[in-house]
């Protein structure tokens, strides 16, 4: 059965991405499948999302915080 180049990983991790991306609090659950689906090549682009969270943030998550310094 062909695939017609539909990748479910990939499409599954644009989705949360999206989500995460549009949510003030994105829930621990969906961060760590988000992070369980990454490859090398998303790192970057997970990375924005989650300096977008803390950017504006006086007091940011420290967890969110500790999130994004592991993918350093």
């Amino acid at each position: 059965m062909p695939d017609n180049g539909f990748d479910v990983r990939t499409e599954l991790l644009n989705n949360l991405l999206e989500k995460v991306d549009n949510d003030p609090f994105p829930s621990i659950t969906m961060l760590d499948q988000i992070e369980e689906l990454l490859t090398p090549g998303d790192v970057p682009r997970y990375a924005q999302v989650l300096l977008r969270k803390v950017e504006g943030e006086q007091f940011p998550s420290v967890s969110m915080v500790q999130r994004i310094a592991a993918l350093a």
